[in-house]
C-alpha cells in the first residue's frame, strides 16, 4: 500500500522523523518496501501572478510577462503557449536550483528576465509537460513552492503480510505508528448526515452468511461535475489512484482512509430492488474496466431485477455505473465473508483495490461509518440531498475472549515483561482486557481478524515491547567425546560408490519364477493384491532385481556398469516371515572405462573380491561350498565368512541364467548379510615400528587341493615371532613339479617395534614357518 506520509501524520502526532518512523514500523512488523521524497530537489520557487503580459519585440513566440511574487514584481521572458494574465504560476527565482537548471539573471532576445515560469518538468515532478504548471487561484503570491503544493513529503510503501488487513488504510497504520510510540491519535470527524429525502431502497440479502452486513442509501441531486480539492485529489495521487470523476474519487478516498471498499450505483439506471445473491451458471456481467465475463454458482453478485450489476467485493457492472450526467446515486458499504472473496478476482484476471482489503477481511464495525462519511464529503463537493440507510444485518464475526498467561509469555520470550507493561500494550493496541490470576482475559477488536490464540497475543507483545529488549546470549555447549558409533550404512555406500558403484534403488517384489528358479526359493511369500503381474511375490535376494536393472541398461546402449543396493529381503512365511537387511551389487563388462592407458580388461572374481573386502576393515574369508546358490557359476563363487560365521556369497553369474536373461558376457554379483558387517569391536592398536622389515622368500610344494587362505590362516594362527606380514606372489604348475602338486611363493615381511632385526631372528621365524607347513600341510621347500 502507497501513501503520503503528511496524510498520515495528519492522523498521528509523533515526533518521528522519516527514517525513525519507518524503522518503527518495520521493527513492529510492517514492512516498508520503500520510502522517498516526492518528487525531485528544488529550491526558490514561489507562487507568482502574470499580472500583464505583452509579446517579445524581437520574437514572435516569446512574451514578456509582469509576474507579481507577494512583495515585487517581477519582469520574466516567457515562451509558454499557455502563458496568460491572471493565472498563478510556478515562478523560479534568480538563484534557485532546479533538478536541471540554475537560475541567474539574464537576457533574452535583448530583454531582461528576472526568473523563470516553471513546468512540471523543469520541476523534476513529470516526465514530461506542455506549457507552464497553472496554480489554484487560492493560493497566495510569494508562497514557497513547496509549501503551497505540500511537496516536503515521502512516499511510502507498505508490503504488508496477508494477517494485517487492519493497516490497509491510512486510519489503520496511523492507529498501528500510535501505538507502536506511543503517540496521539487525532480522530477523523464527521456528523450523522441529516435525512432530506424520503425515498429509500430495499435491500434483499440471500446469502446471510457471505454478507453479514449491508448498508445503502440514496443521495439525490449530486453533480458529478463539480471539482475536488486539490488537497484529496493530491493524496489519491500519491496513493497511486488516479482521479476518475468526483463520486469515485471520494469513495476511493474513503477506501484509503478507513479501508472500507464502497460502490457508488447510478440509482436512475437500477431496476426494482437491490439483491445480494450467488451468480447464476454462467450468468454473464459487463464490468467497469469493459471486461465481460461470465460467473459461476459460486461468485457472490449484486443484483437487481435485470441481473448482475456488480461482482461483490471485486468491480462494480458498466450497465449500473455513474457518469457526469448521474444525478441520483446508490451509494453501498458492505461487509462479506472473506472466504467467499478470496481467490475470485484471480479467477478471472482481475486484481482490484477493493478485492485486495475484502479477501483479506475488513472492519465490519466500520461498514456504517464509511458510509456516512463518504456521504458527508459528497454533499459537501457535490451537493445532493442525503435519504435515510437501509441495513440488513446478521450474525457478525465473534471477536472471543483469549487467555493470556503470564508463565507462558516469558517462558517462550526467554525474558520477564512486567505485568503493568503487558497491560499497557494492549490498550494501546485497543484491546479489551481483563486481569487473572495466571495472566489476563484479552478481547481483540473487530479489525484484528488475525488474533486467535494465545500466541497471537505474545506476538503483540512482543511487537511493541520491542525485540531489541530482548538480549542476545551466546550460545553455551558443553562438550564431551562421543563414544564411537562404529561402522554405519553410509560407510558401506562410501566404500563402494568410492570404487566407481552406482546406488540403485527398486523395488520389492519380483516374479513368481524367478523368485523360484534363480533365488531357490520354493516357498515364496505371495501378494494378495500385486501392482503388477511380474511383481507378485516378496523377493528373497537382489539378484533379480539386479540383472533386470543389467537388461533394461544393455537395451540402452551401456556396455559397462557396476551398481549396489542396501534392501530388505523375505523369507518364511506370510504371517511369520524372516527380513534380512542385505547389501547386494553386480559387475558387468570391463574392469576400467575405455581410455588409452591400459588395456581393455574384462572384470573377474578377484576383482569382484576385491569390492567385497573393501566393505569392511575386518578380515573376510572365502570358502568353496558344495551349497552354491543356484544363481552362481560352482566353479567361480565362494562362501563369504567373517570372523567364523557365513554372511553371504560372491561369484559369477550361472551360465544357464547368462543364457536365459540373453546376456553378451556373464556378470558378477554378490550378496552379504550388513549385519555383522556394522557390529562395532573395538580396535586393537600396535605401534608402528620405525626399524626397516626383513624380507624372506620361500617357495613350497603342496597337493593341488591345499588352498592358500588355510596355508595363510594357519601361520597367522600360530603368532610366529616378528611375523608381519605373508602374501602369496607366484604360483606354478608344471615341469619340475610332481602331477597332482602345485608350488606356491610367499613374500614374509619380519619387523620388531624395539630394534632392527639381525640374520639369526629372522632366519629362525622362518624355519618355524616351514616346520609348521611341513607338519600341517604335508609341505616340502622346492629348490
Amino acid at each position: 500500500m502507497q501513501f503520503s506520509e503528511n496524510w498520515l501524520r495528519s492522523y498521528v502526532n509523533t515526533s518521528l522523523d522519516s527514517d525513525a518512523l519507518n524503522h518503527v514500523m518495520i521493527m513492529a512488523g510492517l514492512d516498508v518496501d520503500e520510502s522517498h521524497p516526492l518528487g525531485a530537489s528544488f529550491s526558490h520557487v514561489v507562487v507568482g501572478e502574470i499580472v500583464s503580459i505583452k509579446k517579445h519585440p524581437d520574437a514572435d513566440r516569446l512574451q514578456v510577462c509582469d509576474v507579481n511574487i507577494g512583495d515585487k514584481t517581477l519582469q520574466i521572458v516567457c515562451g509558454a503557449s499557455n502563458a496568460r494574465q491572471g493565472i498563478k504560476v510556478a515562478c523560479a527565482l534568480v538563484g534557485a536550483k532546479l533538478p536541471s537548471i540554475d537560475i541567474k539573471e539574464t537576457k533574452v532576445r535583448g530583454v531582461e528576465s528576472f526568473g523563470m515560469l516553471c513546468s512540471l518538468k523543469e520541476l523534476g515532478l513529470a516526465e514530461e509537460a506542455e506549457g507552464i504548471l497553472e496554480l489554484s487561484h487560492d493560493l497566495k503570491n510569494g508562497t514557497d513552492l513547496r509549501v503551497a503544493l505540500d511537496l516536503n513529503d515521502q512516499i511510502t510503501t507498505l508490503k504488508l503480510t496477508p494477517n494485517r488487513s487492519d493497516c490497509l488504510s491510512l486510519w489503520g497504520v496511523a492507529r498501528e505508528v500510535a501505538a507502536i510510540s506511543q503517540s496521539s491519535l487525532s480522530p477523523i470527524t464527521y456528523e450523522v448526515n441529516p435525512i432530506k429525502q424520503s425515498e429509500k431502497k430495499n435491500i434483499v440479502v440471500e446469502e446471510k452468511s457471505a454478507c453479514p452486513r449491508y448498508c445503502g442509501r440514496i443521495i439525490k441531486n449530486v453533480d458529478n461535475t463539480k471539482t475536488l480539492p486539490d488537497w484529496m485529489v493530491s493524496r489519491l495521487e500519491r496513493s497511486n489512484i488516479k482521479s476518475i470523476s468526483p463520486i469515485v474519487d471520494i469513495t476511493n478516498y474513503v477506501l484509503l482512509e478507513i479501508g472500507q471498499p464502497l460502490h457508488a450505483f447510478d440509482h436512475d439506471k437500477l431496476q426494482g430492488d437491490v439483491v445480494v445473491r450467488f451468480a447464476k451458471p454462467e450468468e454473464p456481467i459487463h464490468l467497469l474496466n469493459d471486461t465481460k465475463i461470465k460467473l459461476s454458482k459460486k461468485d457472490l453478485v449484486i443484483a437487481d431485477n435485470s441481473g448482475a450489476i456488480a461482482f461483490a467485493g471485486v468491480m462494480g457492472g458498466l450497465s449500473s455505473s455513474v457518469t457526469e450526467a448521474s444525478r441520483n446515486i446508490f451509494l453501498e458499504s458492505a461487509f462479506f465473508d472473506p472466504i467467499v472473496i478470496a481467490g475470485k478476482a484471480r479467477a478471472y484476471n482481475l486484481s482490484t483495490d477493493s478485492s485486495y482489503r475484502f479477501e483479506r477481511g475488513v472492519d465490519f464495525s466500520n461498514t456504517r461509518h464509511a458510509l456516512e462519511r463518504a456521504t458527508s464529503l459528497i454533499i459537501e463537493y457535490c451537493g445532493g440531498e442525503a435519504g435515510e440507510i437501509s441495513e440488513v444485518l446478521n450474525a457478525l464475526p465473534k471477536r472471543n475472549e483469549i487467555h493470556l498467561r503470564l508463565k507462558k509469555l516469558n517462558a517462550i520470550l526467554g525474558i520477564e515483561v512486567p505485568s503493568q507493561d503487558v497491560e499497557q500494550i494492549f490498550h494501546q493496541l485497543g484491546f479489551e482486557v481483563n486481569k487473572t490470576i495466571e495472566g489476563f482475559k484479552v478481547t481483540p477488536p473487530s479489525y484484528r481478524f488475525d488474533i486467535a490464540i494465545e500466541e497471537d497475543l505474545i506476538e503483540e507483545v512482543v511487537r511493541l515491547y520491542g525485540y531489541d529488549k530482548i538480549p542476545s546470549h551466546h550460545p553455551v555447549s558443553h562438550q564431551a567425546m562421543l563414544p564411537s558409533s562404529g561402522p554405519c550404512q553410509r560407510d558401506l555406500k562410501e566404500a563402494l560408490t568410492s570404487r566407481g558403484f552406482y546406488e540403485v534403488v527398486t523395488y520389492s517384489f519380483i516374479e513368481d519364477e524367478i523368485e523360484k528358479a534363480l533365488h531357490g526359493n520354493l516357498n515364496p511369500i505371495q501378494l494378495q493384491n500385486p501392482i503388477a503381474s511380474q511383481m507378485s511375490t516378496m523377493r528373497s535376494s537382489l539378484w533379480g532385481s539386479h540383472l533386470e536393472v543389467l537388461t533394461y541398461n544393455l537395451n540402452r546402449q551401456v556396455s559397462r556398469l557396476n551398481i549396489f543396493e542396501i534392501a530388505q529381503t523375505f523369507q518364511g512365511a506370510k504371517k511369520d516371515f524372516i527380513e534380512t537387511e542385505v547389501i547386494s551389487g553386480l559387475s558387468y563388462g570391463s574392469f576400467l572405462p575405455e581410455q588409452w592407458a591400459d588395456k581393455i580388461r574384462e572384470i573377474d572374481f578377484y576383482d569382484m573380491k576385491a569390492h567385497v573386502e573393501a566393505l569392511t576393515s575386518k578380515s573376510l574369508t572365502f570358502k568353496r561350498s558344495d551349497k552354491t546358490p543356484l544363481a552362481l557359476h560352482p566353479g567361480q563363487s565362494a562362501e563369504v565368512f567373517l570372523e567364523g560365521q557365513s554372511i553371504g556369497w560372491v561369484g559369477k553369474l550361472h551360465p544357464k541364467w547368462q543364457q536365459h536373461f540373453s546376456l553378451p558376457k556373464a556378470p558378477f554379483i554378490f550378496e552379504l548379510k550388513i549385519e555383522k558387517l556394522l557390529e562395532d569391536k573395538a580396535f586393537k592398536y600396535e605401534d608402528i615400528s620405525k626399524f626397516l622389515p626383513v624380507r624372506r622368500d620361500i617357495a613350497i610344494v603342496v597337493d593341488e587341493s591345499v588352498e592358500v587362505d588355510s596355508i595363510l590362516d594357519a601361520v597367522f594362527k600360530a603368532k610366529i615371532p616378528f611375523l608381519n606380514r605373508m602374501a602369496l606372489f607366484d604360483l606354478y604348475q608344471g615341469k619340475g613339479i610332481a602331477e597332482n602338486k602345485k608350488s606356491v611363493a610367499f613374500l614374509i615381511l619380519m619387523q620388531d617395534t624395539s630394534k632392527t632385526l639381525v640374520d639369526s631372528e629372522a632366519d629362525s621365524s622362518v624355519s618355524k614357518i616351514v616346520e609348521l607347513l611341513e607338519k600341517q600341510f604335508g609341505a616340502t621347500l622346492r629348490n
